[in-house]
C-alpha cells in the first residue's frame, strides 16, 4: 500500500520543519500548527532538505524510525539546519531565506537487477563493505542523471569507486518518497 499525506498534513510537516530551526535559533513563528492525524503519528524514516536561493544549503534525514514522524522531521530539520557537515549552521539572519523540502520514506527493497531501479521514482541506498551511501528518488531527477550516472554518484556518496555498483559484494535497496515543499519555492 502507497503511503499519503493530506495537503493539510504535508503542511503540517513543513510547518513543523520551519518551527524546529527557528526555536534551535530562538526565533519565533506566527504560524499556527496544524492538528496531528494518525498518519503523522506513524513511524517512518525522513530527510529534511534546505535550499536558500535556489542552492543546497543542508539535507540530512533518517531512512526509517521508530519515533513519529512529525517528531523525526522536527529532530532532522535542526540536523540539516546546524549539523550538516557540509555547511556552516544556519544563521538566525539567514532563516527566512530558507526553502524547506520533506521527503517521506517507503520502507526499503532490495534489488539484484539494477535494471528495476526507474529514474526519478526510486531513491537508491547502497551498501559495501563498510561503506553506504543514499540519494534521494528526486536527485537524478534535478541533476538530468540516468540510470548508469545515479548508481556511479550512489557509489561516490558511499566513497567507493563510480561502477562499484556492478561488483559482488555490493547491495542495492530501492526505495521511494512522498517529496513535498512550502509552497513559493
Amino acid at each position: 500500500m502507497k503511503f499519503t499525506l493530506t495537503r493539510d498534513e504535508e503542511r503540517c510537516l513543513l510547518v513543523t520543519a520551519r518551527r524546529s530551526i527557528y526555536e534551535r535559533l530562538g526565533l519565533s513563528l506566527d504560524v499556527p500548527q496544524p492538528p496531528m492525524t494518525e498518519s503523522l503519528r506513524s513511524a517512518c524514516g525522513a530527510f529534511v532538505t534546505l535550499h536558500k536561493t535556489g542552492r543546497l544549503r543542508g539535507c540530512i534525514g533518517f531512512i526509517s524510525s521508530a519515533k513519529p514522524l512529525v517528531e523525526t522531521v522536527a529532530e532532522v530539520a535542526q540536523s540539516s539546519a546546524f549539523d550538516d557537515p557540509r555547511f556552516p549552521p544556519v544563521t538566525p539572519e539567514e532563516a527566512p531565506q530558507l526553502e524547506i523540502e520533506v521527503s517521506v520514506l517507503s520502507p526499503f527493497r532490495p534489488v539484484t537487477d539494477a535494471n528495476e531501479i526507474r529514474v526519478g521514482e526510486h531513491g537508491i541506498l547502497l551498501r559495501r563493505g563498510y561503506h553506504s551511501g543514499l540519494l534521494l528518488p528526486q536527485v537524478a531527477t534535478e541533476q538530468g542523471w540516468n540510470r548508469e550516472e545515479l548508481l556511479d554518484h550512489t557509489c561516490l556518496k558511499a566513497g567507493v569507486p563510480a561502477g562499484s555498483w556492478r561488483e559482488s559484494g555490493t547491495r542495492l535497496e530501492i526505495f521511494s518518497a512522498l517529496v513535498f515543499r512550502e509552497e513559493g519555492t
